[in-house]
């Protein structure tokens, strides 16, 4: 039988793995997908997701997709996967893709969303998928920074400084900040995003949130292409992949 690829969609509760990608002696949600395949199939395979998530962030909509040679229908992969994977991960939907499908490559933009809770008192229910950070903040300052980082830039000041990608230049598609009671959510859109760039951005706006900048700083922190020059990064808790288009 012909190998055929199969594209998965999956959501996952990242706090007990070490990230995506597979790490020697490390839980990652990488590996517990292609041991569960494995366990299915009785082969090995590679699963390639779109978004490299860092440890302790989840996702609602990775998109992955692995070549396999087995008789197990399409039809039955979801089901038979979720039976075989832990309790914070489980796959959406498992289909059929064209041989050149490339769950990277073909990736035309990423959709996160950050969520910090301001109350005094921290939200025991949601308090792995949030960054209690009691106090005030100004999302219509916040907001309005977030409208600067608009369009195709150079994000080198918001990128790890240990990242070595030749070109630090993406395209934000939406960047917006909303305020519900207690509640913040910072929804950013990509091309694609640098190492640790989601969670670098969201620390400045909160700092322009508690009054620390203006909303204007943002143009010179762009400008500066220089990590030290913005907001610290937030917490990975916070963050959650809501969705991939392709």
């Amino acid at each position: 039988m012909a190998k055929r690829r199969l594209k998965l969609i999956l959501s996952y509760d990242g706090a007990a793995y070490h990230g995506w990608q597979r790490q020697p002696g490390l839980p990652t949600i990488q590996q517990t997908v292609e041991t569960a395949v494995a366990r299915l199939c009785n082969t090995c395979a590679e699963v390639v997701g779109s978004s490299r998530t860092d440890a302790g962030v989840h996702a609602l909509g990775q998109v992955a997709h692995f070549d396999i040679d087995t008789p197990v229908p399409t039809a039955n992969f979801t089901k038979a996967l979720n039976n075989l994977l832990p309790h914070d991960i489980a796959i959406l939907t498992a289909e059929d893709a064209p041989g050149d499908f490339d769950a990277i490559s073909d990736t035309k933009t990423k959709l996160y969303r950050y969520m910090i809770y301001t109350a005094p008192v921290r939200p025991v229910m949601d308090i792995r998928y949030c960054w209690h950070r009691p106090g005030d903040l100004d999302a219509h300052a916040m907001n309005r920074a977030a409208k600067l980082l608009l369009g195709k830039k150079d994000f080198k000041s918001f990128a790890t400084a240990s990242d070595t990608r030749q070109s630090s230049i993406r395209t934000i598609t939406h960047c917006s900040v909303m305020k519900e009671e207690s509640w913040i959510y910072i929804d950013i859109a990509a091309d694609g995003f640098l190492y640790n760039m989601v969670r670098n951005i969201t620390g400045t706006p909160t700092e322009i949130g508690r009054g620390r900048w203006q909303p204007e700083m943002i143009t010179e922190i762009l400008k500066a292409k220089d990590r030290s020059a913005a907001g610290p990064i937030t917490p990975p808790q916070g963050l959650t992949l809501l969705r991939i288009q392709y």
